[in-house]
Protein backbone atom coordinates (compact mmCIF):
# COMPACT_ATOMS: atom_id res chain seq x y z
CA UNK A 1 0.00 0.00 0.00
CA UNK A 2 1.03 3.67 -0.93
CA UNK A 3 2.00 6.04 1.45
CA UNK A 4 -0.65 8.86 2.29
CA UNK A 5 1.20 12.74 2.26
CA UNK A 6 -1.04 14.75 3.91
CA UNK A 7 -1.92 17.90 6.05
CA UNK A 8 -1.55 16.62 9.99
CA UNK A 9 -5.34 17.36 11.54
CA UNK A 10 -6.41 17.52 15.23
CA UNK A 11 -7.32 14.59 15.34
CA UNK A 12 -4.19 13.42 14.22
CA UNK A 13 -2.41 15.02 17.43
CA UNK A 14 -2.23 11.72 19.86
CA UNK A 15 0.02 9.93 17.59
CA UNK A 16 1.43 12.68 15.96
CA UNK A 17 2.58 13.65 19.83
CA UNK A 18 3.75 10.56 20.51
CA UNK A 19 6.07 10.02 17.75
CA UNK A 20 7.34 13.12 18.79
CA UNK A 21 8.32 12.14 22.47
CA UNK A 22 9.75 9.08 21.04
CA UNK A 23 12.25 10.92 18.62
CA UNK A 24 13.04 13.80 21.12
CA UNK A 25 12.77 12.17 24.61
CA UNK A 26 10.09 14.58 26.01
CA UNK A 27 8.44 12.93 29.09
CA UNK A 28 4.48 12.76 28.80
CA UNK A 29 3.63 15.21 31.22
CA UNK A 30 6.09 17.85 29.63
CA UNK A 31 4.70 17.00 26.30
CA UNK A 32 0.89 16.75 26.75
CA UNK A 33 -1.25 16.61 23.59
CA UNK A 34 -2.50 20.75 23.03
CA UNK A 35 -6.07 21.06 23.02
CA UNK A 36 -7.68 21.95 20.04
CA UNK A 37 -7.89 25.89 20.68
CA UNK A 38 -3.84 25.87 21.56
CA UNK A 39 -3.46 23.61 18.48
CA UNK A 40 -5.40 26.03 16.17
CA UNK A 41 -3.68 28.99 17.86
CA UNK A 42 -0.05 28.07 16.94
CA UNK A 43 0.24 28.89 13.40
CA UNK A 44 2.51 26.40 12.18
CA UNK A 45 1.84 23.76 9.89
CA UNK A 46 2.18 19.97 10.40
CA UNK A 47 2.32 17.17 7.69
CA UNK A 48 2.55 13.18 8.16
CA UNK A 49 3.43 10.30 6.52
CA UNK A 50 0.59 7.19 7.00
CA UNK A 51 0.51 4.19 5.75
CA UNK A 52 -1.37 1.11 6.49
CA UNK A 53 -0.39 0.83 10.85
CA UNK A 54 -0.87 4.57 11.41
CA UNK A 55 1.66 7.52 11.64
CA UNK A 56 5.01 6.75 9.99
CA UNK A 57 6.84 10.15 10.08
CA UNK A 58 5.82 13.80 11.04
CA UNK A 59 7.07 17.41 10.62
CA UNK A 60 6.20 20.82 11.62
CA UNK A 61 7.05 24.01 9.32
CA UNK A 62 7.12 27.74 10.75
CA UNK A 63 6.52 30.41 8.40
CA UNK A 64 8.58 33.29 9.14
CA UNK A 65 10.89 35.66 7.29
CA UNK A 66 14.86 35.86 7.46
CA UNK A 67 17.47 38.59 6.66
CA UNK A 68 19.47 38.02 3.75
CA UNK A 69 21.77 40.52 1.52
CA UNK A 70 19.65 43.19 3.34
CA UNK A 71 16.03 41.96 2.48
CA UNK A 72 13.38 40.08 4.74
CA UNK A 73 13.13 36.92 3.04
CA UNK A 74 10.27 34.63 3.62
CA UNK A 75 11.18 31.45 5.08
CA UNK A 76 9.81 27.90 5.86
CA UNK A 77 11.44 27.19 8.82
CA UNK A 78 11.52 23.27 9.26
CA UNK A 79 11.55 21.29 12.80
CA UNK A 80 9.72 18.31 15.24
CA UNK A 81 11.23 16.11 12.06
CA UNK A 82 10.76 12.55 13.50
CA UNK A 83 10.36 9.10 11.67
CA UNK A 84 9.11 5.52 13.64
CA UNK A 85 11.98 3.90 13.97
CA UNK A 86 10.65 0.83 12.57
CA UNK A 87 10.02 2.87 9.33
CA UNK A 88 13.28 4.38 8.90
CA UNK A 89 15.05 4.10 5.33
CA UNK A 90 11.33 3.90 3.82
CA UNK A 91 11.49 6.75 2.22
CA UNK A 92 8.79 9.13 3.94
CA UNK A 93 11.17 12.26 5.09
CA UNK A 94 11.71 12.34 0.86
CA UNK A 95 7.54 12.27 0.09
CA UNK A 96 7.31 14.53 3.77
CA UNK A 97 9.92 17.27 2.51
CA UNK A 98 8.82 17.00 -1.29
CA UNK A 99 4.78 18.02 -0.05
CA UNK A 100 6.13 20.46 2.76
CA UNK A 101 8.21 22.48 -0.07
CA UNK A 102 5.38 22.66 -2.41
CA UNK A 103 3.38 24.26 -0.44
CA UNK A 104 6.15 26.46 0.81
CA UNK A 105 6.70 27.59 -2.66
CA UNK A 106 2.40 28.46 -2.85
CA UNK A 107 2.95 30.40 -0.29
CA UNK A 108 6.22 32.45 -1.84
CA UNK A 109 8.55 30.85 0.87
CA UNK A 110 11.53 31.52 -1.10
CA UNK A 111 13.98 29.33 1.09
CA UNK A 112 13.60 26.73 3.87
CA UNK A 113 16.10 26.29 7.25
CA UNK A 114 16.66 23.61 9.68
CA UNK A 115 18.35 23.11 13.30
CA UNK A 116 19.62 19.17 12.20
CA UNK A 117 19.85 16.56 14.45
CA UNK A 118 22.08 15.10 11.62
CA UNK A 119 22.97 17.33 8.91
CA UNK A 120 24.16 14.01 6.92
CA UNK A 121 19.96 13.07 6.80
CA UNK A 122 19.16 16.43 4.88
CA UNK A 123 21.98 16.76 2.55
CA UNK A 124 20.75 14.78 0.37
CA UNK A 125 17.39 17.04 0.36
CA UNK A 126 19.81 19.98 -0.18
CA UNK A 127 20.39 21.53 2.64
CA UNK A 128 23.89 22.48 4.03
CA UNK A 129 25.15 23.50 6.88
CA UNK A 130 25.60 28.02 6.43
CA UNK A 131 26.43 28.55 10.14
CA UNK A 132 25.88 27.68 14.19
CA UNK A 133 23.73 28.93 16.98
CA UNK A 134 25.56 28.34 19.64
CA UNK A 135 25.88 28.68 23.73
CA UNK A 136 29.41 29.70 24.49
CA UNK A 137 30.32 29.59 28.34
CA UNK A 138 32.58 32.88 29.21
CA UNK A 139 34.76 33.70 32.77
CA UNK A 140 32.71 36.13 33.97
CA UNK A 141 36.61 37.16 35.60
CA UNK A 142 37.83 38.68 31.94
CA UNK A 143 34.61 40.76 31.02
CA UNK A 144 35.07 42.27 34.02
CA UNK A 145 38.43 43.70 32.66
CA UNK A 146 36.56 44.94 30.04
CA UNK A 147 37.79 48.50 29.05
CA UNK A 148 35.43 51.50 30.21
CA UNK A 149 33.57 53.04 27.04
CA UNK A 150 33.60 56.83 26.46
CA UNK A 151 30.15 58.36 25.60
CA UNK A 152 27.66 55.47 26.54
CA UNK A 153 25.84 54.67 29.67
CA UNK A 154 23.65 52.21 30.51
CA UNK A 155 20.36 51.67 32.45
CA UNK A 156 17.91 48.87 32.70
CA UNK A 157 15.22 48.84 29.98
CA UNK A 158 11.26 49.15 31.00
CA UNK A 159 7.81 47.72 28.32
CA UNK A 160 8.44 51.42 27.17
CA UNK A 161 11.80 50.79 26.05
CA UNK A 162 10.79 47.91 23.53
CA UNK A 163 10.25 49.53 20.25
CA UNK A 164 13.96 50.76 20.46
CA UNK A 165 15.29 47.24 21.15
CA UNK A 166 13.05 45.98 18.79
CA UNK A 167 14.91 48.75 16.02
CA UNK A 168 18.51 48.30 17.56
CA UNK A 169 17.63 44.23 16.75
CA UNK A 170 16.56 45.24 13.36
CA UNK A 171 19.84 47.43 12.61
CA UNK A 172 21.88 44.45 13.25
CA UNK A 173 19.71 41.47 11.72
CA UNK A 174 19.47 43.68 8.54
CA UNK A 175 23.81 43.78 8.63
CA UNK A 176 23.72 39.74 8.87
CA UNK A 177 22.27 36.72 6.87
CA UNK A 178 20.51 34.42 8.62
CA UNK A 179 18.98 36.33 11.33
CA UNK A 180 15.03 35.75 12.18
CA UNK A 181 13.86 39.03 11.50
CA UNK A 182 11.30 38.14 14.71
CA UNK A 183 8.36 39.87 12.91
CA UNK A 184 5.98 36.58 13.27
CA UNK A 185 4.74 34.10 15.89
CA UNK A 186 6.43 32.47 17.09
CA UNK A 187 9.42 34.38 17.21
CA UNK A 188 7.55 37.87 17.68
CA UNK A 189 7.35 38.21 21.54
CA UNK A 190 4.40 40.77 23.02
CA UNK A 191 6.51 43.23 25.55
CA UNK A 192 5.00 42.27 28.39
CA UNK A 193 6.06 38.41 28.11
CA UNK A 194 9.65 39.31 26.61
CA UNK A 195 10.15 41.50 29.72
CA UNK A 196 8.77 38.83 32.23
CA UNK A 197 11.60 36.36 30.49
CA UNK A 198 14.42 37.78 32.02
CA UNK A 199 15.87 38.83 35.52
CA UNK A 200 17.02 41.94 33.52
CA UNK A 201 16.90 43.90 29.83
CA UNK A 202 20.28 46.41 30.29
CA UNK A 203 20.41 49.11 27.35
CA UNK A 204 23.42 50.60 26.29
CA UNK A 205 22.59 54.26 25.79
CA UNK A 206 24.45 57.04 23.76
CA UNK A 207 25.38 59.94 25.49
CA UNK A 208 27.40 61.80 23.47
CA UNK A 209 26.36 61.47 20.08
CA UNK A 210 29.03 59.24 18.53
CA UNK A 211 26.18 57.19 16.96
CA UNK A 212 23.12 59.84 16.34
CA UNK A 213 21.58 61.78 19.15
CA UNK A 214 22.61 61.91 22.58
CA UNK A 215 19.95 59.36 23.82
CA UNK A 216 19.87 56.95 21.52
CA UNK A 217 20.01 53.35 22.05
CA UNK A 218 22.62 51.82 20.66
CA UNK A 219 22.33 48.14 22.08
CA UNK A 220 20.70 46.07 24.61
CA UNK A 221 21.40 42.50 26.81
CA UNK A 222 18.58 40.35 27.95
CA UNK A 223 20.00 37.87 31.09
CA UNK A 224 18.85 35.47 33.67
CA UNK A 225 20.60 36.16 37.00
CA UNK A 226 20.77 32.25 37.77
CA UNK A 227 20.44 30.67 41.10
CA UNK A 228 23.15 30.69 43.83
CA UNK A 229 26.32 33.03 44.30
CA UNK A 230 29.17 30.84 44.24
CA UNK A 231 31.30 31.77 41.14
CA UNK A 232 32.32 27.66 40.50
CA UNK A 233 28.62 27.14 39.96
CA UNK A 234 26.80 30.02 38.99
CA UNK A 235 25.90 30.07 35.53
CA UNK A 236 24.22 33.74 34.55
CA UNK A 237 22.31 32.87 30.87
CA UNK A 238 22.57 35.84 27.76
CA UNK A 239 19.79 35.39 25.28
CA UNK A 240 21.19 38.71 23.46
CA UNK A 241 23.93 41.20 23.06
CA UNK A 242 23.86 43.21 20.65
CA UNK A 243 25.72 46.24 20.38
CA UNK A 244 25.80 48.50 17.23
CA UNK A 245 28.97 50.44 18.29
CA UNK A 246 32.32 49.35 19.88
CA UNK A 247 31.46 51.65 23.12
CA UNK A 248 27.95 50.12 23.66
CA UNK A 249 29.50 46.47 23.36
CA UNK A 250 32.26 47.14 26.02
CA UNK A 251 29.48 48.80 28.50
CA UNK A 252 26.71 45.80 27.87
CA UNK A 253 30.03 42.96 28.60
CA UNK A 254 31.11 45.08 31.75
CA UNK A 255 27.51 45.00 33.05
CA UNK A 256 27.55 41.20 32.93
CA UNK A 257 30.71 41.28 34.45
CA UNK A 258 29.94 43.21 37.21
CA UNK A 259 28.57 40.18 38.72
CA UNK A 260 31.66 38.40 38.48
CA UNK A 261 31.87 38.06 42.50
CA UNK A 262 29.12 36.35 42.19
CA UNK A 263 28.48 34.75 39.11
CA UNK A 264 31.25 32.92 37.62
CA UNK A 265 30.06 31.92 34.13
CA UNK A 266 28.29 33.81 31.29
CA UNK A 267 26.94 31.47 29.20
CA UNK A 268 26.03 33.53 25.83
CA UNK A 269 24.18 33.18 22.69
CA UNK A 270 25.78 33.55 20.05
CA UNK A 271 26.82 32.81 16.19
CA UNK A 272 30.35 33.16 14.19
CA UNK A 273 32.71 35.88 14.99
CA UNK A 274 30.27 38.49 16.44
CA UNK A 275 31.56 41.82 15.96
CA UNK A 276 30.26 42.49 19.88
CA UNK A 277 33.67 39.89 21.00
CA UNK A 278 36.17 42.05 19.11
CA UNK A 279 36.09 44.38 22.25
CA UNK A 280 37.10 41.64 24.74
CA UNK A 281 40.85 41.45 26.07
CA UNK A 282 40.55 37.95 25.98
CA UNK A 283 38.75 35.65 24.30
CA UNK A 284 38.98 32.61 26.30
CA UNK A 285 35.29 30.35 25.91
CA UNK A 286 34.08 27.12 25.98
CA UNK A 287 31.19 26.10 23.65
CA UNK A 288 28.41 24.63 26.16
CA UNK A 289 25.94 23.53 23.19
CA UNK A 290 26.32 24.23 18.87
CA UNK A 291 23.06 23.75 16.64
CA UNK A 292 24.35 24.02 13.00
CA UNK A 293 21.96 25.78 10.87
CA UNK A 294 21.25 24.13 7.41
CA UNK A 295 19.59 26.13 4.25
CA UNK A 296 17.99 24.98 0.97
CA UNK A 297 17.02 26.87 -1.46
CA UNK A 298 13.12 26.47 -2.83
CA UNK A 299 12.61 29.21 -5.91
CA UNK A 300 15.95 29.97 -7.24
CA UNK A 301 14.53 32.73 -9.45
CA UNK A 302 12.77 34.04 -6.38
CA UNK A 303 15.78 34.04 -3.87
CA UNK A 304 18.52 35.41 -6.51
CA UNK A 305 16.52 37.79 -8.44
CA UNK A 306 16.51 41.47 -7.40
CA UNK A 307 18.93 41.49 -4.66
CA UNK A 308 20.74 44.63 -4.12
CA UNK A 309 24.23 44.38 -5.77
CA UNK A 310 27.37 47.17 -6.69
CA UNK A 311 28.62 45.01 -9.35
CA UNK A 312 27.09 47.10 -12.18
CA UNK A 313 27.11 45.48 -15.64
CA UNK A 314 28.43 41.76 -14.00
CA UNK A 315 26.80 38.81 -16.32
CA UNK A 316 27.31 34.98 -14.92
CA UNK A 317 25.88 32.18 -16.28
CA UNK A 318 25.61 29.07 -14.17
CA UNK A 319 23.66 25.86 -13.92
CA UNK A 320 21.97 23.79 -10.78
CA UNK A 321 22.01 20.30 -11.45
CA UNK A 322 20.49 18.10 -8.67
CA UNK A 323 17.05 18.02 -6.91
CA UNK A 324 14.40 18.34 -9.61
CA UNK A 325 12.86 21.29 -7.87
CA UNK A 326 16.06 23.38 -8.71
CA UNK A 327 17.91 22.10 -11.69
CA UNK A 328 17.97 24.35 -14.49
CA UNK A 329 20.09 27.11 -16.23
CA UNK A 330 20.36 30.91 -15.45
CA UNK A 331 21.60 33.83 -16.54
CA UNK A 332 22.36 36.47 -13.47
CA UNK A 333 22.91 39.96 -14.45
CA UNK A 334 23.11 43.36 -12.54
CA UNK A 335 22.17 46.21 -13.57
CA UNK A 336 20.08 49.44 -11.66
CA UNK A 337 21.60 48.32 -8.75
CA UNK A 338 19.76 44.98 -8.36
CA UNK A 339 20.31 41.73 -9.74
CA UNK A 340 18.29 40.10 -12.20
CA UNK A 341 17.85 36.35 -13.44
CA UNK A 342 16.46 34.97 -16.77
CA UNK A 343 16.28 31.02 -17.36
CA UNK A 344 18.34 29.46 -20.08
CA UNK A 345 17.25 26.69 -22.25
CA UNK A 346 20.65 24.82 -22.66
CA UNK A 347 21.42 20.77 -22.41
CA UNK A 348 22.30 20.23 -19.05
CA UNK A 349 24.71 17.74 -19.09
CA UNK A 350 27.28 20.39 -21.45
CA UNK A 351 26.00 23.12 -19.09
CA UNK A 352 29.73 22.35 -17.41
CA UNK A 353 31.52 23.68 -20.67
CA UNK A 354 30.30 27.27 -20.77
CA UNK A 355 29.06 28.05 -17.12
CA UNK A 356 29.98 26.99 -13.69
CA UNK A 357 27.34 24.10 -12.36
CA UNK A 358 26.45 24.29 -8.99
CA UNK A 359 24.90 21.67 -6.11
CA UNK A 360 21.30 22.12 -4.78
CA UNK A 361 23.81 22.06 -1.74
CA UNK A 362 26.38 24.86 -3.32
CA UNK A 363 23.87 27.13 -4.09
CA UNK A 364 22.47 27.40 -0.59
CA UNK A 365 25.94 28.20 0.71
CA UNK A 366 26.82 30.55 -2.03
CA UNK A 367 23.65 32.18 -1.51
CA UNK A 368 24.18 32.47 2.45
CA UNK A 369 27.57 34.02 1.74
CA UNK A 370 29.04 31.02 3.78
CA UNK A 371 31.35 29.65 1.47
CA UNK A 372 33.82 31.16 -1.65
CA UNK A 373 33.60 29.64 -5.00
CA UNK A 374 37.12 28.48 -4.55
CA UNK A 375 35.46 26.50 -1.53
CA UNK A 376 32.90 24.97 -3.08
CA UNK A 377 35.00 23.87 -5.81
CA UNK A 378 37.07 22.21 -3.31
CA UNK A 379 33.89 20.67 -1.28
CA UNK A 380 32.83 18.94 -4.66
CA UNK A 381 29.72 21.12 -5.07
CA UNK A 382 31.24 23.87 -7.81
CA UNK A 383 31.84 22.50 -11.19
CA UNK A 384 32.45 23.59 -14.77
CA UNK A 385 34.09 26.85 -16.01
CA UNK A 386 36.13 28.82 -13.92
CA UNK A 387 35.22 31.88 -15.38
CA UNK A 388 32.93 33.30 -13.27
CA UNK A 389 34.26 31.85 -9.87
CA UNK A 390 35.38 35.58 -8.83
CA UNK A 391 32.01 37.59 -9.60
CA UNK A 392 30.06 34.60 -8.11
CA UNK A 393 32.05 34.99 -4.93
CA UNK A 394 31.69 38.97 -4.85
CA UNK A 395 27.80 38.92 -5.57
CA UNK A 396 27.06 37.00 -2.79
CA UNK A 397 29.57 38.46 -0.14
CA UNK A 398 29.54 40.75 2.26
CA UNK A 399 27.19 39.90 4.96
CA UNK A 400 28.58 37.22 7.79
CA UNK A 401 25.85 34.42 8.79
CA UNK A 402 24.71 34.63 12.32
CA UNK A 403 21.24 33.18 13.81
CA UNK A 404 20.11 34.25 17.30
CA UNK A 405 17.18 32.21 17.65
CA UNK A 406 16.18 28.00 17.94
CA UNK A 407 13.17 27.04 16.79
Amino acid sequence: MSPTVRRIEYADQPDYTRLGREAFGAPAAGNPVPTREEWDAAGFREWGAFDGDGLAARLRVYGFTSWFHGAQVPTAGVAGVAVEPERRGSGHLARLFAAAFDEARERGEKISTLYPSAPGIYRGLGYEVVGSFDDVDVPLQNLSRVAAPAGVMTRRATVADHDAIVAVHRTWAAAQNGPISRAEKPFWTPPEKFFADYSGVTLAIDAGGSAGPAGDVVGFVSWIRGEGYTPATTVMEVDDLIALTPGAARALWRTIGSFSTVVGTARVSTSGLDPAWLVLPDLTSTVHAAHPYMLRILDVAGALDDLGSPLEGERVPFAVRGGQDLTGAWTLTVSDGVTHLERDVVALEDAHHERPVLSPNGLALLYAGAQSASNLRIAGHLTGAPGHDAVLTALFAGCQVHVRDYF
